[in-house]
């Protein structure tokens, strides 16, 4: 059976497609099949009339992999906003059941699966009868996260914020991801080690902008 991550960050515009990216690209480059999924995506490109995964498109792309993007995400949104409202402006109700469904189909593809959120921890993704919360499909997939986080000023409270409701959820953390990380910086030196001090999860990698690899992920690989 297939296994996989899911990688979730401590708000929007992070860099979850970005580190979700390298991660496959890195995993591939070691000699393993991996893949990508992403449960609901909002913001779609337009393309000659169609709808675009641009985020699937992307990881796609990145590591090398020749496949359609619109088979490895189960709702494509053209609506820049949270996917629960995304999903009711086009009458498309986001349901779990669908979520499995191809979670497992894509698992018989790969030999281990990136699959990544939308927006952060607390992403809603279906608000009506059928409550359904970002959390709800990590449980559901049976996955332990990555956090993505920013490296820039605010991140330790953000970071912690997240921790902690994983933590309620009784989610498992592999890890945390610090993005856009500058290795000179005093303030982000600090904040990686301070994040590691306040939750007890380890920083197993940090990527600086631009960068087209990712290191440090041994915890993750030594289980494929």
């Amino acid at each position: 059976m297939a296994k996989g991550i899911f990688i979730t960050a401590t708000g929007t515009d992070v860099g979850k497609t970005y580190i979700s990216a390298l991660i496959v690209k890195k995993m591939r480059e070691l000699g393993y099949n991996c893949g990508y999924f992403k449960p609901a995506l909002s913001g779609a490109e337009i393309v000659n009339g169609k709808l675009i995964p641009g985020d699937c498109d992307y990881v796609l792309k990145k590591s090398g992999i020749n496949l359609n993007p619109e088979n490895y995400v189960s709702y494509i949104f053209k609506e820049a906003v949270s996917p629960h409202l995304a999903s009711e402006i086009e009458n498309n109700p986001i349901k779990i059941e669908k979520i499995k469904t191809d979670f497992e189909r894509i698992k018989k593809e790969f030999d281990y699966v990136v699959i990544e959120g939308a927006g952060g921890i607390c992403c809603p993704f279906n608000l009506r009868e059928d409550k359904l919360m970002l959390p709800d499909i990590i449980k559901a997939l049976d996955l332990d996260i990555i956090i993505v986080s920013d490296a820039e000023l605010g991140t330790i409270n953000s970071t912690i914020l997240t921790v902690e409701y994983a933590k309620q959820q009784h989610i498992n953390i592999k890890g945390i991801v610090l993005n856009r990380y500058d290795e000179k910086n005093f303030m982000q030196q600090d904040n990686k080690k301070q994040i590691e001090n306040l939750t007890g999860i380890k920083v197993i990698s940090t990527v600086s902008k631009n960068d087209n690899d990712i290191y440090d992920l041994s915890k993750i690989f030594k289980e494929v």
